[in-house]
C-alpha cells in the first residue's frame, strides 16, 4: 500500500558531546504539504533536517521515503533521493560565480567538457520561473546576503528535487522577498514538491504552513494543523510560557549627539557607483535610531563605514566629539563603539575558537582579564559563564564549547551579550534578531530599549518591518545608497515605510516626491 507520507523521520535520536540534540523525534511529511518545524534556538530542528540530508548519522531511529526505509550516509545519498537543502548558513564557495555555485557537483557535462551554456540557461529559465533574480556572473564574496539565499534556492532547485527543506529561510530577506518567497513555496507545493521550513517566525508559519511540528529543548511537543491553532499557542508550546510579542517601552529622553555623520561616501566594491552617497545624520543617547531599507540600498556598506571595515571616500564620522574617520577598527572599539555584526561568521565569531574566548575578543587587554600579557583564565571563564547564563546561549560543553559547533541562534546570543555588555557610548546592532526564537527576540529587544534608557546611542539597522516599527524612535530609511526619509514609527503606517523603502516616496533635501 503506498504510504500517505513521502517522509517519515521514525524515533531520530542525535547526540553531541554535553547534549542530546534530537531525542526520540518523530516527523512525517505529507506529499505536496508545507510542513513548519517550529522551536527555540538550540531545539534540535536545523541537527533534524541535517540528519535527514545526511550530514549528521542518528544514533538511534529511521528514515522512510514513501513508505520504504532509506539509508541516507551523505548528502550524495539525499541528493539522489531527490532531497534538497537550503542551510541557514549557506553552503558556497566565496570566490566561484554565481553560476559555477548553482551547477557545482551537478556538472552536465560533453566528452568531459562543461556545458555552461545549456548550465546557462537551466538556471535562467528557473531563475524567470520562481522570480529568483541573481547576477549569475557575479562572485558570491560581493553578493548580499539575500542574493546568495536565492543562489542557494537555485541551487537546490537545479538538481531537481521533490523534498524541500528551507532552514530559517526568510532570516536574511525584506518584507517584499519574503511575500515572494511564500509565493514560491506555495507554487512549489502546488507542483507536488513537499516542504519542510524551519523558522521562527509564527505569522510566516501562519501565512503558509499546513501543518506545524514543535519542538522544545531536543524533544517532540506536538504536531498541529494551524487552521486548529493561533501564533499565541504556537508560541506557548516553543517557549513553553506565555511571550509578549510587543515590545514595551516609555518615551525616549534623547540627549547629546553620540553619533554624527556628515557626508559619508563609501565606494561600492564591484560596480564604479557609490554605495553609500553623501550621508548625513545624528543619534543622540537615549534614542534608538533605525535604518530601515531593502537589502542591497548601501545598508551594509554604511555600517561598515562607520565601523572601519571598509574605508569612507569622503565625510566625516564623529564619535562622542571625536573625530573616528580614519580611525582603525580596534581604535573605534576603544573610542566606545560597538558592534553587532550583519554576517555573524565572517565578522563576529571566531568560529573554531571557544566561546569564552570569544566572548572577550575586544576586551582580554583590559587588566581585569590579564596581567603583564597573561591572559587570567579563571577571569575569562568566570565572566563568560555569566554572559552565557544572562543571555541563555546553550552551548553544548559551556564556556568551552568550540563557537562552530552551536546553533546559529545561541552564536547571535552570544554576539549580542559581549556587544552590550560592553556599555560603550554606541551600540550598532545590524540585523540583532537574525534567526532568533519569540523567547529570545523578546529578550533581545528588552535590551536594545534598557541600553536606551541608560542613556546609550543605539543605531539599528533592520529587515523586519514590525521591528523597525516597534523597538525604534526614528526610522531613517536608505534607497540607493542615500537617506530618502526620516519617519516617526509613530505616526507613520508599514504602507508609507514600504514606499520609501521601494524609491516611489521621498523627503528631505529636494523637498518631498511622490
Amino acid at each position: 500500500m503506498q504510504s500517505e507520507y513521502v517522509i517519515e523521520m521514525l524515533n531520530i535520536r542525535k547526540e553531541f558531546p554535553g547534549i542530546v540534540a534530537n531525542d526520540n523525534i518523530t516527523l512525517q511529511l505529507k506529499a505536496g504539504e508545507i510542513h513548519a518545524l517550529l522551536g527555540e534556538n538550540g531545539a534540535g530542528k536545523s541537527t533534524l533536517m541535517s540528519v535527514l540530508f545526511g550530514l549528521y548519522q542518528p544514533e538511534a531511529g529511521v528514515i522512510k521515503k514513501n513508505g520504504e526505509v532509506v539509508k541516507i550516509h551523505n548528502p550524495n545519498d539525499a541528493t539522489a533521493l531527490h532531497i534538497g537543502m537550503v542551510h541557514q548558513h549557506f553552503k558556497l564557495v566565496d570566490v566561484f560565480t554565481v553560476l559555477d555555485n548553482i551547477i557545482l557537483g551537478a556538472e552536465d557535462t560533453k566528452m568531459g567538457f562543461l556545458q555552461r551554456k545549456v548550465a546557462r540557461e537551466k538556471v535562467q529559465a528557473l531563475s524567470e520561473k520562481y522570480k529568483l533574480h541573481v547576477d549569475l556572473d557575479a562572485k558570491v564574496e560581493d553578493i548580499t546576503v539575500g542574493m546568495q539565499q536565492r543562489t542557494e534556492i537555485l541551487k537546490m532547485l537545479y538538481r531537481d528535487n521533490e523534498i524541500l527543506i528551507f532552514d530559517e529561510p526568510t532570516a536574511v530577506l525584506t518584507p517584499q522577498e519574503i511575500d515572494e518567497l511564500m509565493e514560491i513555496m506555495r507554487g512549489f507545493a502546488k507542483e507536488g514538491k513537499s516542504i519542510l521550513f524551519i523558522t521562527h517566525k509564527l505569522n510566516e508559519i501562519m501565512a503558509v504552513a499546513d501543518r506545524c511540528t514543535v519542538l522544545r529543548k531536543g524533544r517532540l511537543v506536538g504536531t498541529v494543523n494551524i487552521q486548529d491553532t493561533n501564533q499565541q499557542e504556537l508560541s506557548n508550546m516553543m517557549v513553553g510560557r506565555p511571550v509578549q510579542l510587543q515590545v514595551e517601552k516609555d518615551e525616549a529622553k534623547p540627549g547629546d549627539v553620540i553619533l554624527d555623520v556628515q557626508g559619508m561616501t563609501v565606494h561600492a566594491k564591484n560596480s564604479k557607483k557609490n554605495a553609500v552617497h553623501d550621508v548625513s545624520f545624528q543619534v543622540r543617547a537615549g534614542e534608538i535610531v533605525c535604518i530601515a531599507g531593502i537589502d542591497g540600498n548601501g545598508q551594509t556598506e554604511l555600517v561598515y563605514g562607520l565601523t572601519g571595515l571598509e574605508k569612507t571616500s569622503a565625510g566625516k564620522v564623529t564619535l562622542c566629539g571625536k573625530d573616528i574617520s580614519h580611525a582603525s577598527v580596534h581604535k573605534r572599539s576603544q573610542a566606545g563603539l560597538s558592534h553587532i555584526p550583519e554576517d555573524r561568521h565572517k565578522h563576529g565569531l571566531v568560529l573554531d575558537d571557544t566561546l569564552e574566548n570569544n566572548i572577550v575578543l575586544q576586551s582580554f587587554r583590559e587588566p581585569r582579564f590579564q596581567h603583564m600579557g597573561f591572559i587570567k583564565g579563571d577571569a575569562v571563564r568566570s565572566y563568560a559563564t555569566k554572559i552565557i547564563e544572562q543571555y541563555d546561549v546553550r552551548s553544548g560543553q559551556g564556556p568551552v564549547t568550540i563557537a562552530r559547533s552551536m546553533s546559529g541562534g545561541n552564536q547571535q546570543k552570544a554576539i549580542i551579550g559581549r556587544e552590550i555588555d560592553r556599555g560603550c557610548p554606541l551600540l550598532i546592532a545590524v540585523q540583532p534578531t537574525r534567526g532568533l526564537d519569540v523567547g529570545a527576540i523578546e529578550y533581545i529587544h528588552a535590551q536594545l530599549v534598557a541600553q536606551r534608557d541608560a542613556g546609550k546611542a543605539v543605531l539599528l539597522v533592520s529587515l523586519e518591518l514590525d521591528e523597525v516599527m516597534n523597538v525604534s524612535d526614528r526610522i531613517l530609511v536608505m534607497y540607493e545608497g542615500e537617506i530618502v526619509g526620516e519617519l516617526d514609527p509613530k505616526t507613520t503606517t508599514v504602507q508609507e515605510l514600504g514606499l520609501y523603502m521601494a524609491g516611489a516616496k521621498r523627503s528631505g533635501k529636494g523637498g518631498t516626491r511622490q
